[in-house]
């Protein structure tokens, strides 16, 4: 059965093929080993400042991808961008990682059907947004490429499939914003 969202009287039912779910659920995996990288910047250690979530981050992250989950607030003011990452950064991360971590567990429990309400349908929209960033940057993606950009990579081009992941990801979440009006 192919993936279908329909909006219920009780939120929006989502029914995914084992497949699909397995194939999301490696995606998120994923993006939540890049979020919780590392190098990921931490909460400060002082007591108040922790309470508060204000982080220890003040450059834009360098591998690309994160860069484009975590960009620089104000372009032309470094010192002033570098001080909105330390109050934003850490808060923003746990957010992305409690709503990848939201969709994941739905779709274990789940097995592939579930029932999103509200919340649950935002965080879904959420964690498609940030994969397709992420797939997007490693693909290079612009405003300026359409389908026929694609389409002329040749058949053993190792992004083809990749961007066919990215394509169904973002037919995901139009379904998904359909299925809300």
């Amino acid at each position: 059965m192919p993936t279908r969202f329909r909006r219920t009287r009780a939120g929006v039912s989502v029914t995914f093929d084992v497949d699909e779910a397995g194939l999301l659920s490696r995606l998120i995996d994923e993006l939540l080993e890049l979020l919780d990288d590392s190098d990921a910047p931490t909460v400060e250690e002082d007591p108040l400042a922790r309470s508060v979530g204000i982080g220890t981050a003040s450059k834009l992250p360098g591998d690309p991808a994160l860069a484009r989950l975590f960009p620089d607030a104000y372009a032309d003011d470094p010192e002033g961008a570098a001080e909105f990452r330390r109050y934003t950064e850490a808060g923003l991360r746990e957010g992305k990682r409690a709503d990848a971590r939201a969709v994941q567990v739905g779709l274990a429990q789940a097995g592939g059907k579930q029932l999103l309400d509200p919340e649950l349908a935002q965080a879904w929209l959420r964690t498609l947004n940030d994969l397709r960033l992420t797939i997007g940057t490693r693909l290079e993606v612009t405003q300026d490429m359409d389908e026929a950009s694609f389409d002329s990579w040749a058949d053993e081009d190792p992004r083809k499939p990749v961007f066919a992941v990215y394509s169904w990801l973002g037919w995901l979440q139009e379904m998904l914003v359909r299925s809300l009006w």
